[in-house]
Formats: C-alpha cells, structure tokens, sequence
C-alpha cells in the first residue's frame, strides 16, 4: 500500500489527508505544534464524513483509520512514496524543511510542496536529491477542489514530474504541469488578474463589492466551473477562437493598455472596498461560513462526479 506523509497539519495538510485516505493510501501526518497534530485526525474524519454525505466516500471510518499521526518528521517520512509539504509560505522555512526531507526520506520518494507561489529553484537549489523536488500546489480546500500544478525547477527530473501526475491523478485530483517557473504558477496569476481588475472596479465606485461577487458567483463562475477561458470564448463567435479575436479584442487590447495599478492593494483603495463590504465577520461567523463553502463545493463536486463519472 502506498504511503504519503504530510508535512503540516493545518487546513491545507488536513485537507490532503482527506485526499490519500479516501483513496486507500496510509497517511502520516506531522507538525511541529502538539496541539495542531493532536487535533488532526479528528477534523480529517469530519471532512471524510462530509464527504460521504455527497456519496464521494464511501467508508469514511475505513479511510480515517489509515491515517496516523507521528511525532517527528524524520518518523513521518519513513518508507514513504510521497511527501507533501504544507509549511509557512516562507522561503527559509522552506529550504529548511527539504533539507530535512531530503536527509530523512527515502532516495526514491518524490518531495512535493504545497507553495502558493514560491519557486522550487528558491528552496532546492543544494539539495543533493533535488532532482526528486517540486511544487503541487492545490486550490484550497484540495479535497473538493481538484486541481494541482506541478511545477519543477529547472533541475527536476521529467520522472519526477510524470509519477507526480501519475499519482495525484491516481488519488482523483486533476493536475497539471507549469511547463516553466513563474512566480504565482498559473492559478494564482489569473486570480491576482481578476482581483485586480475586482479592486480597481470596486475602488473607482464602478459597482459594488456585493454585486461585484455577483457577477463571478452567478455569471462567469457558472460557466467555468465546467469550461476555461480557452473553450468558453471559441463558442461565443461562430467561427471560435480566431473569429472571436477577430470581433472582440479591440476592447480587451485597450483594457491590457491600462491594466490595474499596484495601488489597487493600497490602504486607501482597501478601505473603500470594506466601507462598501461591511464589518468583518467573527472568527465564529467565518467558520460557519467555511463550512458553509465546503458543503456547496461538496455538492458541486458530486454533480460534476456524476456527470462525467469519477476521476
């Protein structure tokens, strides 16, 4: 049986327990906070619970029992295929935490980290075994959102990156490769360009930060949770991607003219989105909220499950 270990208990590595013990893998998760890891599988029996309310696991109290939980890292690597690293999104941490990795886990073992943003290069570069390193970033929260990219540093090994796909494909998760580094992977630096264009249209007093939403939740968002960009503008002009260039970038080309400035982000901009946001909910609230986005997703991935049937 296949065996991950999961460095990180927080809200990202629990969540990747969730991921591995549903499909048959032994997990091992560690964290350097006791309380963190103490508390760790119970929060990932409740995820796999919450799953099985949709239909998406079918023994959650099966899938929890093979998840365990170890004291040291150099304990939770031990004989595994894979680690996943969920650390601070913090370059020394980083670099740190795989040399560790790469003392402690087996030769063979692929060492994944869960970054947002930083580079491979910036964290392996003087590893002996940095062949075997790569970024597998998820979306949050990974068990109900699917998408990993897969992103090497210019030292990673084509295997590496082809048992990494082999293997999150094989735990239902749709990964994809970032040919090159780039700061951000792709996800994140199409979201940075949609929340920018968000900021700056809700800070000029264009619409409101509610309607705004909107327009994602009830709009766009519909129809790429099933189509990317790609596919969704070759059917909005009959001859698809090269007549819908040909009819509609004039607009998009004077848009890129002027894109969002780094201002946007600033405290005076900021504070015009939360006047029109309202008062930041309770730590409690917020949770509920979670909650309440993690119940949705659920079901949307189940819909999309039964759909096109199980990845």
């Amino acid at each position: 049986m296949s065996t991950v270990a999961i460095v990180g208990a927080g809200l990202i590595g629990r969540a990747w327990a969730v991921v591995f013990a549903r499909c048959g893998w032994e997990v091992r998760l560690t964290d350097p906070h006791p309380e963190t890891l103490a508390d760790a599988p119970r929060m990932v029996r409740a995820g796999l619970d919450a799953l099985a309310e949709h239909g998406i696991v079918a023994d959650p109290a099966t899938a929890a029992s093979r998840v365990t939980v170890a004291a040291s890292l150099e304990e939770a690597v031990g004989g595994v295929d894979l680690v996943q690293e969920n650390g601070p999104e913090l370059v020394d941490e980083k670099r740190a935490i795989f040399a560790a990795l790469d003392r402690f886990a087996p030769p063979d073992a692929i060492l994944a980290s869960s970054t947002s943003a930083i580079v491979a290069s910036l964290f392996t570069e003087d590893l002996p075994g940095r062949a075997r390193c790569l970024v597998a970033h998820p979306v949050n929260p990974p068990h109900l959102v699917p998408i990993v990219e897969l992103c090497g540093a210019p030292w990673t090994s084509p295997a590496t990156i082809a048992r990494a796909r082999e293997i999150y494909e094989s735990v239902e998760q749709v990964p994809i490769v970032v040919l090159r580094e780039v700061e951000g992977f792709v996800l994140n630096r199409l979201q940075g360009a949609l929340l920018a264009e968000a900021f700056r249209l809700v800070g000029e007093g264009v619409v409101s930060p509610q309607d705004l939403d909107k327009t994602i939740a009830d709009g766009l968002g519909l129809r790429w949770s099933f189509l990317g960009p790609f596919a969704t503008i070759e059917l909005n002009a009959p001859g698809g991607i090269a007549d819908y260039c040909a009819r509609y970038t004039g607009f998009y080309r004077r848009l890129s003219a002027e894109p969002p400035r780094p201002e946007v982000y600033g405290a005076e901009n900021t504070a015009r989105i939360l006047a029109g946001w309202g008062e930041t909910p309770s730590r409690e609230a917020l949770t509920a909220k979670t909650a309440e986005r993690d119940r949705r997703l659920a079901a949307l991935k189940a819909h999309k499950r039964a759909q096109s049937g199980p990845r």
